[in-house]
């Protein structure tokens, strides 16, 4: 793996663990029974972008760690992912 491919795989998993932090113990405008004129009931009450962020960090850098290790083992490699045969090694 380059330096390269394990940015952008920092990246993806950083992301997608990101959209799963999101939504977790935020408290909408609703729930709160404060709504801003001019913006959905279902918006967040607070912003926490800070916070997320640590966490989001938190989680994705084991997990990139794991798969980073996998991929340079050589546990999986693409042949492995190769269904329809189109490599032909």
């Amino acid at each position: 793996m380059t330096i390269t491919g394990a940015v952008v795989l920092y990246a993806i998993v950083w992301f997608v663990t990101l959209f799963v932090v999101m939504p977790l113990r935020t408290r909408t405008q609703e729930e709160e029974n404060h709504v801003v004129p001019g913006t959905p009931p279902g918006a967040p009450a607070h912003e926490e972008v800070g916070r997320i962020a640590w966490i989001t960090t938190l989680f994705a850098t084991p997990v990139w760690a794991l798969i980073a290790a996998i991929i340079l083992s050589g546990w999986i490699g693409i042949a492995d992912l190769d269904f329809f045969g189109r490599l032909n090694r």
